[in-house]
């Protein structure tokens, strides 16, 4: 596998529950690396952006609507697998029909109030990364351990 970086939003429905800190921890307990963290308000047009793919669907106004409804926490994590490794710990769209212990199979309540997002594929992360994140405000978590014991 490779070391991939997937974006992850914690949307209005999961800060407005106060689910950021149990999204959070799962991902770290799963041993991903968060490399970029910020709470924001999304905009329309960064909204219609992220949901670009789906202009023109009937859909659409409604998500654009629902993703700027509220502040989200936009988050970038790190590891072997990240895109398919989160995709598995969020479950599928429709919480009903999410696997149990999947982060929308126990929390979310319905299709449009699933919690969170994760980008589906390589060039999605890649293209919505850039959408939350300047380049700068990424970060390593890593480093080593034995060196600050030592000292």
């Amino acid at each position: 596998m490779a070391l991939e970086t997937t974006l992850i939003l914690c949307k209005p429905d999961a800060v407005s529950r106060g689910l950021v800190g149990e999204i959070v921890g799962r991902i770290e307990r799963r041993g991903y690396v968060i490399t970029a963290m910020r709470m924001m308000q999304l905009t329309g047009d960064k909204a219609r952006e992220h949901y670009a793919e789906h202009n023109g669907k009937p859909f659409f106004q409604g998500l654009v609507d629902f993703i700027t409804s509220g502040p989200l926490v936009a988050l970038a994590v790190e590891g072997e697998g990240a895109i398919e490794g989160m995709r598995q710990m969020i479950g599928a769209t429709n919480p009903l029909t999410a696997a149990p212990g999947s982060i929308r199979g126990e929390f979310g309540q319905t299709i449009g109030l699933n919690l969170v997002h994760g980008s589906d594929s390589k060039g999605s992360a890649e293209r919505e990364l850039k959408i939350f994140f300047n380049a700068n405000e990424f970060v390593s978590r890593k480093h080593d351990l034995a060196k600050w014991l030592a000292d």
